[in-house]
Order: C-alpha cells, then structure tokens, then sequence
C-alpha cells in the first residue's frame, strides 16, 4: 500500500468506523460463539504473497464482527467501561504515525515532557494534593502505565524497596531473603484480583481484612491485623485501599486506612480503577478524603473518560522509590541530562513506552473538564433510573448500595435463579451482564458504559430483564406447584413404576440401595451398572444357597424384583469381556462344587448327558424393552411358548416343559 491508496483506504475505514459507532445499537452486544470459531474461517498458514487491500478488508464483516463483544454498544453493561472517542482515536492514529518510544528523555523529548504536563492537568483535575504533582524540588509526580493491575504491582514492588531498605538498616545481619519471606500486604476481601497477582509476583504474603457491613475495609481492622502480624515477628510494609471495588463499587474507608498505614510506616497505594475518573466531579470527592497520606493512587482514563485503552494514570509522592526498585542504567541508555530530566524507564516494568499522553491531550481539550464532568453525571443519572426500576419490582432485591454509574441486583430467593437470570440474559445477547459474589450472594452487576446510551436504552434493557424473569420465575412455580401424585396412584400412571423398588430386605444388601438403578435400566443392564456403584459380598458366588435361590428366580419366568436383582448381583459374573448388547449375563455354574453333590440325592441323580450340559450356563430371561415391574407381573407367553414338549431337566431329572423349565438340556 502506498501512500496514495493510504489516503483513499483511511477515509474508507474512518467512514466505516464512524457508520460502526454510530449504528451499534442494531448490533448483537454479545456474540453467540464458542471456543475455536474463527479457525474455520481463515487458512491454517499465512499467505505468501501479499493480498489487496480490498480482499482483507472483506474479512471484518466475515470473520471479525460476528465474535466481537460490542463495549461501545449502549446495551453493554458487564464489567466496567471501556469507553472510546473521535479525538481519542486521532489521537492515537497520529501516534501511532509518530511511533516513538519514549523509554527517556532523550528518545523522544516530547514523548516524556507531554506526559509530565498533562498528569499534572489531570491530578488538579480530580484534586490531588501538589505532594503527587511533578514541581521543581518536588520528589512525586504522574505517569502513564498501560493498566491499573500494573501500577498496583508497581507499588507494591516500591513498597517492598522501602521495606528492604529500612530492615536492613536495622538489622545489618539479616538478608534481603530473609526480610522478603516475613513480608506481609493487606488489601480488603472485596479487592480485585490483581491485588493477589502483584503478591504472587513480589514474592510476599497477601493477607484479606474481612469487609464491613457495606462492603468496605474498615481501620480498625486493618489495624488489628497489622499487630498481630507483628506480634508473630512478620513485616507488614503494604496496604492497597480500594475506591470503587469491583464487586459492588464499594469504597474503602481511605482516611482511616490512610491514617493506619501513615503511623504504621506501611506504604499506602489507592486502587481506584473506575471511580477515579468521577473525581474531576467535585461532590465525589468526598471519597478522597484520606489521601494526602497515602503514597501512591491510580485510575483509568481509558474507563471513563472516553479516552481508550490502554491509559492508566498513576501518581506516586516518592518517585525515588520507583527509580530505587527499578533503576537500571546501562551506558547504552544514558544521554546528557540523565539526572536531570525524567526518565520514565525508571518509573515502570518495561523499558519502552508508546506516546499515550497524546490522546490523552486530544480528550481533554477537545471536551474540556465541564463536558468530561457532564458525561459522568450523565451516567450516574441513568444508573439511578436503572435502580429506580429494580426497586419497583418487589421480585428484585439490591443486596448493596448503588455507588455511581453500577448497580447490582438479584431476584429475591437462592442463587440458582439469579445465575439462571443471568446465563439467560446473556445467551439471548441483547444486553450483556456478568456476575460477582457479595458475602454468598449472586449478584448481577449493571454498568451503564457507553457515552451512547440513553434513557430509552436503559427502558429497554430493564424491559428484557423483566422477560426473562417472567420465564423463569413461571417455570419455577410450574415445577414448585406441579402436582403430588400419592404412591398408591402410580402404578395407574406409569405401569414402568413397581413397589418393589422400594425395599430391600435380603440381609446381605447394604444398608442403602439406590433403587434408581432397577428403574432405569433394562434388566441385564442392570447388573453391570450395580457394579460401577456398590461393592457387595464376593464371596456370595460360593454360596450354594444363593446358587439355588438365583436359578429359581431365573426358573420362575417373573419380572425381577430389586431383591432378587441384588441376589442376580452376588451370583453373576460380570466382566468385560462378557458384556454385549441385548445378550445374557452367564451364571457362575456349581454343579461340580463338593457341597453341592453331598447335600442332596436329586442333585447327583443326573443324566449321562449331564456333564456336556455344564457348559450351557442358565440364561437370564430376554432383554424386554420396558423398565422394571413388580414382582406381580408376569412375564407375557405367547400361544407358542406354551407348546408341550416333555424333555428331561438336567438338574432334577423330571419331565419338565422346556418353555417353563430354562435349565433343561437342550440336546434333550
């Protein structure tokens, strides 16, 4: 592509991305796709030669769009936002032409000087002390990291410096290692999961202080826990104070926390993700009050202040604890005013970084601070409509106060219905939710996000929660309700149910049986899957008393009973190699064991063609196509089966009736 086709394939694109934004209301907000789609949709390799432009582009309809999850779309409320704008995508459509990396000063002056100046534009924006602002003689100042989950490690790696640093001022013996394994982080129950990542990372103990009644970590316990670990000889150097968790929007109570952390000499860095950006609203602040004592604090323009991902604002007091943890200075990286400019190599995990101030720049003066002020406020509002609504509805419940633009709510009752609310919700992908777990309670969260969104969006969003919890909730009282059938009615209703399914007598069964098994398996089927489940006597296939008692149940032509299939269980060998489809089950033969011959004259008195009939084992009755049945019903012969024919059984002697007699010879 050259620069000429360029011009002509950006405007296209610029076009298509405004007819996008401006038409994704009509869009499926989240995709009906499962792991793997889109390998059938493009080669296993990639092409050797170069195609069009056009040929490529054909794809973001067909392979890309259907498996977006649309998060500008007014009818996206999982997670938080994750908002975008035009100035913002400018911005970054001219970076990316720049593209310099900004690792120090002297890699692109611009690059750092920018940012110094436009963290500086947003810390007064949301009120930061000037402790956190960069100023000549000052030691803190504002940097852009790519995430919040980066700078919460970034703080508490700088934390653990300083805790290093001062132990092994006090104990010149004890080594990093040593000190390292006794520290200790604290952070409420209700704080995000990166918390628990930069622990696992820094190598240090994560301890969780039990939230209050309104989900917020308190000081009192925060201080509790911090002695006790010092009591047990354990370093405490680190707590993460949470404004706006991501369960609830709950925020933690920083003045107190900040006070603890503050006499403690315990590094205090402020989560404050999503909420951060209501700060440039001067009636939220009041949430900040606590926080010219804490170290560090970060939040994410690309949330809610319609610049997009990634850009996270993070402002640090003591930057010399960031250059201390992540100073490294080869000869290849200095230039003349290392020393005096700002190195933001040294503020951050990686070495390079990407000209993210720009778009933020664009934001901001493209809106101003009355116009980011009005479009937090205006998500607020709808919130608040939103759980007007839920209120109004006696099924519905909010388990936790409404804190800006989220709300979560459930239907009144166990979590079973509130998740099956919200896997329905989201499969039917007109709006999309995502759970979160308050204290046991399934909660749906509801995020207004996108600047789109409207009053009449947020209607018709409350319109399909109420659809589907119509659903649901008609087809719990169908089945709370359905009717009770009384036992002495049920073999009228279903002739497949029979009573002897309910005891078992025999002395040797278990204690319990599960009767479901002589319910719902044909009768050979039966045997194999008692098998799988309940270990019996083994030695009941050395039982001639149960050998006898099994070939008259075998003799008898009736259904089987659950007694009598456990008794089948003892006798019956069942292996693999014996099992099939629609065959018989062989009984273990005994007509040679000792005991058997002296016990009786009839069992010895047998036929000369006795000892070649060994080899023909009593057959267990057809598989019969229906479930088991009582005892009572008899199997159903027809005209043929009762034809007479004497024969002699091999077991008794007599003249017996082959149809009713299954053990007699069949060369007879």
């Amino acid at each position: 592509m050259n620069s000429e086709e360029f011009r002509i394939k950006g405007k296209e694109l610029i076009d298509y991305i405004a007819d996008y934004l401006e038409n994704i209301r009509d869009r499926r907000v989240f995709p009906d796709k499962k792991p793997g789609f889109i390998r059938g949709s493009i080669p296993d390799a990639a092409p050797i030669k170069g195609e069009s432009w056009e040929t490529i582009f054909r794809d973001v309809e067909k392979v890309i769009m259907p498996g977006v999850t649309h998060w500008q779309s007014p009818h996206m409320h999982a997670y938080f936002p994750a908002l975008n704008s035009y100035p913002s995508m400018l911005g970054e459509m001219l970076s990316n032409a720049i593209n310099c990396l900004g690792f120090t000063w002297a890699s692109s002056p611009v690059c750092t000087e920018l940012e110094m100046v436009v963290m500086n534009w947003l810390g007064k924006m949301v009120g930061l002390p000037e402790e956190f602002l960069h100023r000549k003689g000052g030691d803190g100042g504002g940097v852009i990291q790519t995430t919040a989950s980066e700078c919460t490690l970034i703080s508490l790696l700088a934390g653990r410096f300083i805790a290093i640093k001062m132990f092994e001022s006090l104990y010149p013996d004890a080594s990093k290692h040593e000190i390292n394994g006794k520290l200790v982080a604290y952070c409420s129950d209700q704080a995000h999961s990166s918390v628990e990542k930069a622990a696992l990372i820094g190598l240090v103990t994560l301890r969780y202080i039990e939230c209050d009644e309104d989900f917020s970590m308190r000081g009192d316990k925060l201080l509790k826990a911090v002695k006790q670990d010092r009591d047990q000889g354990l370093i405490p150097f680190w707590v993460c104070a949470t404004l706006g968790t991501t369960g609830s929007c709950a925020f933690d109570k920083l003045a107190e926390i900040s006070e603890v952390c503050y006499n403690e000499l315990l590094w205090c860095h402020v989560d404050a993700a999503y909420a951060g950006s209501a700060f440039i609203c001067p009636e939220y602040r009041v949430w900040l009050k606590g926080i010219e004592k804490a170290n560090s604090i970060a939040f994410n323009p690309s949330k809610w202040l319609m610049v997009h991902f990634d850009c996270t604002a993070m402002w640090v007091k003591n930057s010399s604890a960031l250059h201390g943890a992540f100073n490294v200075n080869p000869l290849y990286l200095t230039h003349e005013y290392s020393g005096l400019a700002i190195d933001y190599m040294h503020w951050q995990i990686p070495l390079s970084k990407r000209f993210r101030s720009l778009k933020l720049w664009f934001v901001i003066r493209n809106y101003g601070i009355t116009g980011l002020q009005e479009h937090i406020r205006k998500g607020v509002f709808l919130a608040e409509k939103f759980e007007s609504f839920v209120r109004n509805d006696p099924r519905f419940e909010i388990p936790a106060k409404r804190y800006l633009g989220l709300v979560v709510f459930r239907l009144v009752g166990d979590n079973f219905i509130t998740e099956t609310l919200c896997k329905r919700l989201n499969s039917r992908g007109n709006i999309h939710c995502v759970p979160a777990n308050l204290k046991g309670k399934y909660v749906i969260r509801f995020t207004v996000t996108s600047p789109r969104t409207t009053l009449e969006d947020i209607v018709v969003d409350w319109k399909e929660i109420v659809t589907v919890a119509n659903e649901i909730l008609q087809e719990r009282e169908k089945y709370l309700t359905r009717a009770k059938v009384p036992l002495g009615e049920t073999r009228d209703r279903n002739e497949n149910f029979g009573s002897s399914l309910l005891l078992s007598n025999v002395p040797m069964s278990p204690k319990i049986v599960n009767a479901s098994f002589a319910a719902i398996y044909d009768q050979s089927d039966v045997l194999e899957q008692f098998t799988k489940t309940i270990k019996l006597r083994k030695d009941a296939q050395d039982s001639p008393a149960m050998r006898r008692r099994i070939k008259g149940i075998l003799m008898s032509g009736k259904q089987f009973s659950l007694d009598s299939r456990l008794d089948l269980f003892h006798g019956i060998d069942i292996s693999p190699t014996l099992k099939a489809e629609h065959c018989s089950l062989p009984v273990v033969e005994d007509s040679l064991e000792p005991e058997e011959k002296s016990s009786s004259i009839s069992d010895n008195d047998v036929t000369s063609g006795s000892q070649s009939s060994l080899k023909d084992n009593l057959d267990v009755p057809p598989v019969r196509h229906h479930r088991s049945k009582s005892v009572d019903h008899q199997t159903n012969l027809t005209i043929d089966d009762l034809a007479v024919r004497k024969e002699i059984c091999n077991r008794c002697g007599h003249k017996v009736d082959k149809a009713i007699c299954f053990g007699a010879s069949k060369s007879n």
